[in-house]
């Protein structure tokens, strides 16, 4: 019999609302509502709401795992997650696992009602998870989210509806896999493993979305605070407003890796255009008949991750400092 960690940190899944006084469920009593492998252990832990969880507490639920894995010979770990942040939090734990992501099963949860809702998905998303923890193919899969009987890679899973089913999906990606006859069946490759690191992710990096007519300052903005990456939002393939293009090739200047996302979801590589009829400006920047003008500036292509979970690679890119270099070589490896 696999030998499980359940890691609980409250939220949606284990609130009692309805209660007097409403309360918290700890992880021993949600094992009550489930049919739970034998042998599966608990750890609570002090965590904030979703919305407003802290770099500390995603490291802390990451490092867990690993150790859990690594240290303490469990076969896989299951953590129960608010859906506001589980996309980064899971990608963060699929980072730091590097090698014992071969030694057993990870697998995120969490519901989108509350646990005394008479339509709460709580006990069936964690009885899936477990489930899903226990089943000999998911180790070596990575961290991995379990929601409405479906396991989502957490490079690929973002949120979709916090109202109703699916809550998670990996589009345009086809998911991992789903839960039927109490085994995993998967139905979907893997993605590839992100590179390996060996120190903690740098936590102060940005996220900065554009929108038409931002002002260029508040790019700079996030660095005159202290971020020491930053990575920007931008819109179809990965396009930036031209005024974005000096202050982008200024931070890469000064050691500030600059990596560029897309709002779109797609299966493609994020890169950049912009249109020859709207690009002037100072040679060798931006010329008549330029192409991909944030690359050509220096920044970092995002590679096709999601916003959230570039921001996560780009910690993980500045582990060890290195700035710039550091952070190519990083998105190279992904």
């Amino acid at each position: 019999m696999p030998r499980l960690l359940l890691l609980a940190t409250g939220d949606t899944l284990a609130q009692l609302r309805h209660s007097s006084p409403p309360r918290i469920a700890d992880g021993a009593e949600l094992l009550t509502r489930v049919a739970a492998p034998e042998g599966t252990e608990v750890e609570d832990v002090r965590a904030e709401p979703s919305w407003d969880t802290s770099p500390g507490t995603q490291l802390l639920l990451a490092r867990r795992t690993r150790s859990a894995l690594l240290d303490d010979g469990y076969d896989g770990v299951v953590i129960t997650h608010g859906l506001d942040t589980i996309e980064e939090t899971a990608f963060l734990t699929d980072v730091l696992l590097g090698p014992a992501a071969d030694l057993g099963a990870v697998v995120l949860t969490g519901a989108t009602r509350c646990l005394d809702d008479p339509a709460t998905d709580g006990p069936i998303n964690l009885a899936a998870a477990l489930t899903a923890a226990a089943d000999p193919v998911t180790p070596g899969l990575g961290a991995v989210l379990c929601l409405d009987g479906e396991l989502h890679a957490a490079r690929r899973a973002h949120l979709a509806d916090t109202t109703r089913s699916p809550s998670i999906t990996s589009a345009p990606h086809p998911r991992l896999g789903h839960i039927a006859g109490g085994r995993v069946v998967l139905t979907g490759g893997a993605p590839p493993r992100p590179p390996v690191i060996t120190d903690l992710p740098e936590t102060n990096v940005a996220l900065v979305k554009t929108y038409p007519g931002m002002p260029t300052s508040l790019l700079t903005a996030v660095t005159d605070a202290g971020a020491l990456g930053v990575v920007v939002e931008g819109t179809g393939r990965g396009n930036v407003p031209v005024e974005l293009l000096m202050p982008i090739r200024e931070l890469l200047s000064w050691d500030i890796p600059v990596v560029v996302a897309s709002r779109a979801h797609s299966t493609g590589f994020a890169g950049w255009e912009v249109a020859s009829s709207a690009v002037s400006g100072p040679p060798g920047v931006l010329g008549m008949d330029a192409v991909d003008l944030a690359g050509r500036v220096g920044a970092i292509s995002a590679c096709g991750l999601r916003p959230a979970q570039a921001r996560v690679a780009l910690m993980a890119a500045l582990a060890s400092g290195g700035g710039v270099a550091a952070a190519r070589a990083y998105f190279a490896g992904l």
